[in-house]
């Protein structure tokens, strides 16, 4: 919801970085960077060492921040860039419930996990689904976030770093907060299908 208004804050941020220090690093690499520093947050998070994990997950953000900056600086973007950014965030935000799952497997955890992956898939199929029939129309917005067709909904990147954050930070209640997010994401779903009746019938 969030991440239009912030793309531009964080171009500002990242740009110069990108362009003084990152000219001979192809931004794959950096993906692939946040990538194994997401996973070792999910490894530190199942050794119940959260203050390092919630230390590489920031560090994940900014990496994977960071590849996009690179890329538009020295124009090296590409759709197979963006397909890969796009997988590999998906992995950790994968990983990173399932390690936290590992260390407080109670019943209502699990089952509030369960609940938050189905509602991945379920926004995920409302997504995909939907850029696929936008880029048939030729409906694509030229200032879009990300290398595929993505309509706006309540739940973007910018709120998703806020409650992975939360995980690290209230691990106790762990179980409400993936609740929490499963109902949030899932209207968000329902945004996207609310918003293909209206432009696509």
């Amino acid at each position: 919801m969030q991440d239009m208004a912030l793309r531009k804050r964080k171009d500002g941020l990242m740009t110069p970085l990108a362009r003084e220090f990152f000219a001979t690093i192809h931004p794959n690499y950096l993906s692939v960077a946040a990538l194994v520093v997401g996973l070792t947050s999910a490894a530190a998070i199942a050794g119940q060492q959260l203050g390092l994990g919630f230390a590489l997950w920031i560090l994940n953000r900014g990496l994977d921040g960071l590849d996009g900056a690179v890329a538009r600086a020295h124009n090296k973007q590409s759709d197979f860039g963006a397909y890969l950014d796009l997988l590999l965030d998906f992995v950790i935000y994968l990983a990173i419930p399932l390690a936290f799952i590992r260390i407080a497997p109670t019943g209502l955890n699990m089952w509030a996990a369960l609940v938050l992956l189905s509602a991945y898939v379920l926004n995920l199929l409302s997504w995909t689904t939907l850029s696929t029939l936008l880029e048939k129309r030729r409906m694509g917005s030229p200032g879009r976030l990300t290398g595929v067709e993505m309509p706006a909904g309540l739940i973007e990147g910018a709120e998703t770093i806020l409650f992975y954050s939360l995980f690290f930070l209230l691990p106790a209640h762990i179980g409400l907060l993936f609740g929490v997010l499963a109902l949030l994401v899932f209207i968000t779903a329902g945004q996207r299908v609310i918003w293909a009746y209206r432009h696509l019938t």
